[in-house]
């Protein structure tokens, strides 16, 4: 007798995981498009010269990156590969921030805080969100093939 694995679910709040990544980034990056220089000199402490810091730049990526985390929301099973692509981008984030930013804002409370909270943490639903989407799929994939 073939028995069929139980269905996984998706639960919605994956779905809300989903859609809080994409606004919280949606948010964070409009501050380094809109106010970079002021939000810079805020996280340097005082410390260093920003001007040619690019933040504009930053805060683009962050909103197309933020944009796409959101999108993934409304059909995570179909689009898991947006949701590779929101991870894709949150490390791309994070290693900018690492080796463009930090050296000159210096490593103080303030930029830890960017890195870990704003990029690194959302890593973890990102990913789970990930890997349950993708499993759906694969059940589903399984259930449509001719037997």
């Amino acid at each position: 007798m073939d028995q069929k694995p139980p269905f996984p679910i998706f639960p919605m709040h994956f779905r809300g995981l989903l859609l809080l990544a994409g606004i919280y980034t949606i948010a964070w990056s409009a501050f380094y498009k809109w106010f970079g220089l002021e939000l810079l000199k805020w996280m340097a402490m005082g410390s260093a010269d920003l001007e040619a810091m690019p933040s504009n730049y930053f805060g683009s990526f962050g909103l197309v990156v933020g944009l796409v985390i959101f999108v993934s929301a409304f059909y995570p099973v179909s689009w898991v590969w947006l949701i590779l692509a929101g991870i894709t981008g949150k490390l791309i984030s994070a290693s900018w921030f690492t080796l463009g930013f930090a050296p000159d804002l210096g490593w103080n409370k303030r930029s830890i805080f960017q890195l870990v909270f704003n990029e690194l943490l959302w890593l973890i639903p990102l990913i789970l969100t990930f890997l349950r989407a993708l499993q759906v799929r694969n059940y589903l994939n399984q259930s449509e093939a001719p037997k």
